[in-house]
């Protein structure tokens, strides 16, 4: 009788296990492309809106965030090793399309009520698969992406039960740090963290140049 060209149970059941078991640094280990929720992860959650209408006309008004240079910082490091970034929000936000041109953002979806739709998009674009993706959330919206990449990562302002759904949590707040310590943890699993500052630091280094951000960009 030929064998059955699916996996038994008990593989079924080892191949969970070893997931589940991963650790971190492992999952981290994986990683090709990392995306980013927006607000409360790249800002401190905060939306300023300052009027600019008339009185007695349609409301407008101009949307304020605050971004950490730090996170700027390190996008360079994780494109420099190679990584792929990407942002992925549920508000539409011209404040957000100019930080992402300014970062160069590989892949950058507004608008994403359901964010697992532009997941997709990016698995095929980037020929990936969900275990070789991290993201970075703060609240419930995120759980549905978080509860099925890789590598998970909530901040440390992140709701209760987004941490819980994570498998790490940045020391740092969103806004202020929180996405250079996902990229600083994913490159120091991988052993190159300090490689990479170095090669960022090295004036004749054409790689270093083309994964800047840029002057004043940070």
């Amino acid at each position: 009788m030929p064998l059955s060209s699916e996996p038994s149970s008990l593989t079924l059941y080892h191949r969970l296990m070893s997931a589940v078991m991963l650790s971190p640094e492992d999952r981290a280990r994986r990683v090709k492309v990392l995306l980013f929720d927006v607000d409360g992860v790249l800002t401190n959650g905060e939306i300023t809106i300052i009027p600019n209408g008339a009185p007695n006309t349609e409301l407008k008004g101009v949307e304020v965030k605050s971004f950490s240079a730090h996170d700027g910082l390190g996008i360079s490091l994780a494109r420099l090793a190679g990584l792929k970034i990407g942002f992925v929000t549920k508000r539409n936000s011209q404040v957000v399309a100019i930080r992402a041109r300014d970062l160069k953002i590989d892949h950058v979806y507004q608008g994403q009520a359901h964010k697992m739709e532009a997941i997709a998009k990016i698995l095929v674009a980037e020929g990936c698969t969900l275990d070789e993706l991290a993201y970075v959330g703060d609240d419930i919206i995120d759980l549905p992406v978080m509860r099925r990449v890789g590598f998970a990562i909530a901040t440390a302002n992140a709701r209760p039960q987004v941490k819980a759904a994570a498998h790490y949590t940045t020391p740092m707040s969103g806004g202020f740090g929180a996405g250079r310590d996902a990229i600083d943890f994913i490159l120091n699993a991988r052993g190159i963290l300090d490689e990479m500052i170095e090669r960022y630091l090295d004036a004749e280094n054409p790689e270093s140049q083309r994964a800047d951000i840029g002057v004043g960009n940070m």
